[in-house]
């Protein structure tokens, strides 16, 4: 399903992305970047993250939004 609102989307995605590849690479992981995800291997399992939505995935954290949800189980 498309977004509703897609120019939103195009002005606010690179900056959501950038901020997250930093806080990410700060923690000290190793990033692939797509065009909407970030992929990173946590304990051994792939997590990904969506920059624009704030969802991130994986079996090694609990699913849910936000990146600030993300890092505070990253560094637990």
């Amino acid at each position: 399903m498309a977004r509703l609102n897609q120019e939103r989307q195009k002005e606010l995605e690179p900056e959501r992305m950038a901020h997250a590849i930093k806080k990410l690479m700060g923690l000290g992981y190793v990033v692939s970047v797509d065009e909407t995800k970030i992929e990173f291997f946590h304990k051994g399992e792939k997590v990904v993250f969506f920059p624009y939505s704030g969802w991130c995935s994986g079996k090694s954290i609990v699913d849910g939004r936000g990146l600030k949800h993300l890092i505070t189980q990253l560094k637990s």
